[in-house]
């Protein structure tokens, strides 16, 4: 996503120039003084988790701590997780959680007990590991991987939903009715039909399978923007990669296959589409190892894809338009909210995005003129709930408390949708029975030495870097935002700020002009200065609001200093967080002390825009960047 123009002369920023009054510096210096004495004075601490990512396509998890950690792993079964304990080894701040689609369903990351950070990969029901083929790397002991083995269909009565979307996905549509008959599954618990590979062709995509005649149903959503084709009696292949395609023609963005359900065997297909774009449809085609399910996209002139679609059970059950929803209750005893309607019903669920409340939706519904929210009682996992009429559907929108995880929601019977809520303390599991241990190796660099500014003189030198500037106006966004006048703000509030606390700062450019890649450098180079770091606003394309967040990149020594700035950006504004990165942008490549480029938020995003071109959002960049420079530094 990261669209910087590194090709050309310039990669920094300059903007107008704007003063700060003696005011705002005494403001300023009596706000901050304290906390950075603190920060210099304060003793060394425990370990921190200072960032960690999932990669759902590799199954694999990096994480790393800016102080050296030898990690202790155990597999605890029912369900299946991957426990990873960091000892000595502080999070400092509120356990989160990310769902993931696919056999591995979430990951945890929460301070379990006081020194000990705990991490948690939970598989979906019907899955399991082989714990000999989990494989952990240190690279060195603040820089770890760990490398999970394809997960396997256990065969037992799972029974549930497999996956709740990720945050900010396409929402899901619920299970729709089975078929009165299903292809027969054996006594094993292995279906009739294994889907063995995935592939794009010119025109659709093949799923090559085994043998069978599956049995095939498809429901568009009521927003057009997604597609729903279900075989029943199939099992999915954990070797069936990939299982996240790009789309390539007729307004697919994307598709996926995922096992929906372990038991009776569903496999659900869903792509992502423009809501223009025709709707597609499934069939099987050919037989023994030539046979597969091609799906395509409905010709024109051809007959519609009804919302609900049975090729070979056409009598079965559907949703009836105008549904009442009847109720919305809490159940305290499961925590969970219950949606009953006085017909059979489907809803879509997942994250919405304006509110950041967990959406279900149920289309050709309404409210019955009766209907109640629910009670809350003080202790509920959920802060609110709210139940409204958007044309012809019914959306009901909940909050869910600080540290409350939102399960998977599901269908009990027809007319009934449940949604689980989990609170984090329930979300850490406690110390596992003897027996499954997974054995860590110790890093390869067991005592790494991050580089340490250097202090000529006994001086402290920063190196203030706004980027662009004079005829470069950098990146222009959202309401003819320059990036160069953004950033100058920055980087002179962050200048005063170190020089408040006896830090000598200089900018490589105090003012809007003109200054090239190799002078910013020379500038460094010659005050021999203890660390560079450079300030810009990022952008994307116009057409990619929904695009913000922080960025910072180092190319070799500053990763520890990226980690520091980073980190108290993220604390101090709460903006999204887009990860440190390694580049090899011009200034932080050639600079030899700890260099690092800050992009402060995008120029182009909804959310970023209005937040970089005020001056009270600007102050709060300076102050946390300020703070990431001083908490390095000492």
């Amino acid at each position: 996503m990261h669209t910087r123009r590194t090709t050309l002369k310039r990669d920094q920023v300059n903007a107008k120039e704007n003063q700060i009054g003696g005011t705002l510096n005494s403001y300023l210096h009596s706000l901050l003084l304290p906390f950075f004495l603190f920060l210099l004075a304060a003793p060394a601490q425990a370990a921190r988790l200072q960032s960690w990512r999932f990669d759902a396509a590799q199954n694999r998890l990096d994480f790393t701590t800016d102080d050296g950690v030898q990690p202790k792993a155990q597999l605890i079964e029912n369900p299946t997780r991957l426990v990873i304990d960091l000892p000595g080894t502080t999070l400092g701040r509120p356990a989160v959680s990310q769902s993931y689609n696919g056999a591995i369903r979430s990951v945890r990351v929460g301070q379990f007990e006081k020194g000990t950070t705990r991490i948690v990969m939970e598989l979906a029901p019907g899955y399991t590991l082989d714990p000999s083929q989990v494989r952990f790397r240190g690279a060195t002991a603040q820089q770890w991987s760990v490398q999970v083995p394809t997960p396997q269909l256990t065969g037992s009565n799972a029974g549930a939903v497999l996956a709740a979307p990720p945050l900010g996905s396409p929402p899901s549509v619920s299970a729709l009715p089975l078929p009165n008959t299903l292809p027969t599954v054996s006594s094993s618990g292995t279906a009739g039909t294994l889907i063995q590979s995935i592939q794009a062709t010119q025109d659709g995509f093949f799923l090559r399978t085994n043998a069978g005649q599956p049995q095939i149903r498809s429901v568009r959503s009521g927003d057009r923007r997604q597609m729903y084709i279900d075989v029943y009696g199939a099992t999915l292949s954990p070797s069936a990669f990939p299982r996240d395609l790009p789309g390539r023609q007729n307004g697919v963005s994307r598709f996926q296959v995922s096992q929906f359900q372990a038991s009776p065997p569903v496999v659900r297909l869903t792509l992502a589409l423009s809501p223009d774009s025709p709707n597609w449809q499934a069939s099987v085609s050919g037989t023994g190892s030539t046979g597969g399910i091609v799906v395509l996209p409905q010709k024109a002139g051809s007959a519609t894809v009804p919302t609900v679609e049975s090729p070979r059970n056409s009598g079965s059950q559907t949703p009836s338009e105008g549904a009442k929803i009847q109720s919305v209750d809490y159940d305290a005893a499961n925590n969970q909210i219950l949606i009953r309607a006085d017909q059979p019903i489907i809803y879509t669920s997942g994250w919405d995005r304006p509110t950041g409340a967990y959406r279900i939706t149920v289309p050709s519904a309404k409210l019955d003129s009766n209907i109640r929210g629910p009670q809350l009682p003080t202790n509920s996992p959920l802060l609110q709930v709210r139940i409204r009429q958007e044309g012809t559907n019914v959306a009901v929108l909940m909050t869910p408390a600080s540290g409350v995880q939102v399960g998977t929601a599901n269908q009990p019977s027809r007319q009934l949708v449940s949604l689980p809520f989990n609170r984090a303390s329930a979300s850490f599991p406690p110390n596992p029975t003897p027996g499954n241990t997974i054995p860590v190796p110790p890093p390869t660099n067991p005592s790494p030495v991050q580089p340490r500014p250097r202090t000529p003189n006994g001086r402290l030198v920063v190196v203030i870097d706004p980027g662009h500037g004079g005829p470069d106006p950098g990146a222009v966004g959202i309401g003819n935002l320059y990036e160069k006048n953004v950033v100058l703000d920055i980087s002179r509030q962050v200048a005063a700020l170190l020089e408040q606390q006896g830090i000598q700062a200089i900018l490589t450019r105090p003012d809007d002009r003109d200054l090239d890649l190799e002078p910013r450098v020379a500038i460094a180079e010659r005050a021999n200065a203890t660390v560079f770091v450079s300030i810009h606003a990022n952008a994307i394309s116009m057409s990619r609001p929904d695009i913000n967040g922080l960025e910072t990149y180092y190319f070799s020594s500053g990763l520890g200093l990226a980690q520091s700035i980073h980190r108290s950006v993220l604390q101090g504004t709460g903006t999204r967080d887009r990860r440190v990165r390694q580049a090899r942008f011009y200034v932080i490549r050639r600079t030899s002390m700890p260099s690092v480029l800050v992009e402060v938020g995008f120029v182009t995003g909804a959310e970023d825009a209005p937040k970089l071109a005020t001056a009270s959002y600007r102050q709060q960049l300076a102050q946390s960047i300020a703070r990431g420079i001083v908490n390095y530094l000492r």
